[in-house]
């Protein structure tokens, strides 16, 4: 019998990456994890780690947005993002959305 090597598949978080390199798919991602993310608050630490990632990977992530990325990290760990998603959800009682969008300026 031949040894045959079948072709490997390309991990989902590299699927993911490469994905979140389009804006606005970026822009959507993060947009449904605020939406639909606030019973487990890690995601959004997560979401906004792979988003940095593919911009760190398309050469689009600045020094600054590097150090802000570290303080937004810190401040999402230290207070498991209640903050914002209690934001998110007087907004909805409110009868108001969070929508994120990629700026036309890029």
């Amino acid at each position: 019998m031949k040894n045959v090597k079948t072709p490997t598949s390309r991990s989902y978080h590299e699927f993911l990456i490469e994905s979140l390199k389009n804006r606005e798919e970026a822009a959507g991602y993060i947009e449904v994890v605020l939406e639909e993310g606030g019973d487990q608050p890690i995601l959004l630490r997560k979401a906004i780690r792979n988003v940095v990632e593919s911009c760190a990977k398309s050469d689009r992530l600045s020094d600054s947005a590097k150090q802000l990325h570290e303080k937004f990290d810190k401040m999402l760990t230290e207070s498991n993002a209640s903050e914002i998603y209690t934001f998110i959800e007087l907004l909805d009682k409110l009868g108001f959305r969070v929508a994120i969008c990629a700026d036309d300026d890029e």
